[in-house]
C-alpha cells in the first residue's frame, strides 16, 4: 500500500485537520517512549523512531530503525509502540527498517547531552550522514570516523581516559576508565 501522508521525525504537521490532529497526537505519544536500555533518552532523540505513515486504507505504520540489526531491545520497543498507541485507540503496524542503517549521527544533541549526564560518553560524529533543513537524512557514502583520540570522562570531563574493553554493558558501547577520577564509564561507539 502506498502511504497517503508521510511525516518524518523532524517534520511539522501540515494543515489542521482531524487526521493531522491524530498524527500530532501519535507523535506526542511516541515522544514519551524511552530507549529500554538507556531510559534517559527517547526513541526519537536516539533516531530509532524514524517515521509515522498514514496508509491509503486509513491504518498507521510506525517505522523504527534498530541501532544495530541484532539489537535485543527491538521487541520491547515494538511492544512499547503498540501499547502507547493503543491508549489513543490507534492500532498501528510497526515496521523495522534496516536500510539506511542507523548511525550515531542520527542522535539529537539532546540525546548526547542526556547520555553525558547519565554517565555515558556520547559518540563522536561519524560524518557519514547529514540532516537537510527539511528534516530528512541524506546518506553520504564516506569513510567512517575511527575511534576518537580522546573520549572525555562524563563524570569529571577529564581527557585522561583509556578503553578497557571494546564491549561495555551493551554491544553498542565500549568500556572506558578515567585515569583522573578512576571511574569506569561506557562510551557509545560511533557508527
Amino acid at each position: 500500500m502506498a502511504p497517503a501522508a508521510v511525516s518524518g521525525p523532524n517534520a511539522r504537521p501540515p494543515t489542521p485537520s482531524h487526521q493531522t490532529s491524530l498524527l500530532a497526537q501519535i507523535w506526542t505519544a511516541l515522544d514519551t517512549l524511552s530507549d529500554p536500555e538507556i531510559p534517559v533518552v527517547t526513541l526519537r532523540e536516539m533516531g530509532i523512531l524514524r517515521d509515522v505513515v498514514k496508509q491509503s486504507d486509513g491504518s498507521w505504520t510506525v517505522v523504527i530503525t534498530p541501532t544495530y540489526s541484532g539489537c535485543p531491545a527491538m521487541g520491547q520497543i515494538e511492544d512499547d509502540v503498540h501499547a502507547t498507541l493503543a491508549t489513543l485507540g490507534v492500532n498501528a503496524r510497526v515496521q523495522t527498517q534496516l536500510a539506511p542503517a542507523w548511525t550515531t549521527d542520527w542522535m539529537s544533541q539532546a540525546a548526547r547531552d542526556k547520555l553525558r549526564t547519565y554517565g555515558i560518553a556520547p559518540p563522536a560524529r561519524c560524518g557519514a550522514t547529514s540532516d537537510t533543513e527539511a528534516g530528512s537524512t541524506v546518506v553520504q557514502f564516506a569513510a567512517r570516523a575511527s575511534k576518537p583520540d580522546v573520549v572525555p570522562c562524563p563524570q569529571c570531563n577529564s581527557n585522561d581516559t583509556t578503553e578497557t574493553s571494546h564491549f561495555g554493558s551493551t554491544a553498542c558501547k565500549a568500556l572506558y576508565k578515567c585515569l583522573s577520577c578512576m571511574e569506569p564509564f561506557d562510551y557509545f561507539k560511533p557508527y
